[in-house]
């Protein structure tokens, strides 16, 4: 990782300096495939309100030393204080929730990408997770796309194996849906989104 980028957690109200930021980034990142998420400001900030409202949450910001710029980030929270359609599978499959860790997203602006940041993510949200105790197992999801969708690059490379090499694997029989709209939609469709697990104990 180059020296002029740092990393630092945050929760609660601490992270209200940097809602603004954050969501202008998040929007810049999950345009790009997979995720092809046509935003607002105004959603991002009231999705960010969570993290905010819940003392366990916590973001980890990447910032570029040179001029404070926030140039990555990476959610999590417990899974006991997410929405009801992430908590159903978990529900359904005989998961207690409280001991559910969930890593939300991470966003990385291009330039700073290849820095080992995305392995840093993890690390500052698993050991988050730890110093709260109490969970057994720590996971996200992604959305799941065709392998002929229009929209997908031809370079595209799944981060399957990055996954795999932090020790999460997928978990067919937890999935969920999620609505968003599409670059060039009209109107909010909904997404089959698939969760990774990763046993903490």
């Amino acid at each position: 990782m180059t020296q002029t980028v740092y990393v630092e957690r945050k929760s609660g109200t601490d992270l209200l300096p940097y809602i603004p930021e954050l969501a202008r980034l998040r929007i810049e990142v999950f345009r790009d495939f997979p995720y092809l998420y046509d935003g607002t400001i105004e959603y991002e900030q009231k999705y960010l309100q969570t993290y905010i409202d819940h003392p366990d949450s916590v973001i980890v910001l990447a910032f570029d030393d040179e001029d404070n710029k926030i140039v990555g980030a990476s959610t999590a929270i417990p899974m006991r204080d997410e929405t009801a359609e992430l908590q159903k599978p978990f529900l359904e499959q005989g998961y207690d929730l409280n001991k559910v860790f969930y890593c939300s997203e991470s966003v990385l602006n291009k330039a700073y990408r290849g820095l080992g940041l995305g392995v840093r993510f993890f690390e500052e949200r698993e050991a988050h997770a730890a110093e709260l105790g109490g969970f057994e197992h720590i996971t996200f999801c992604c959305v799941e796309r065709p392998a002929d969708h229009p929209r997908r690059p031809a370079d595209y490379v799944p981060l399957d194996q990055f996954w795999n090499k932090r020790g999460y694997f997928k978990h067919p029989e937890l999935t969920t849906t999620y609505v968003w709209k599409d670059l060039d939609d009209t109107e909010e469709t909904a997404k089959p989104m698939t969760f990774w697990l990763k046993h903490d104990r």
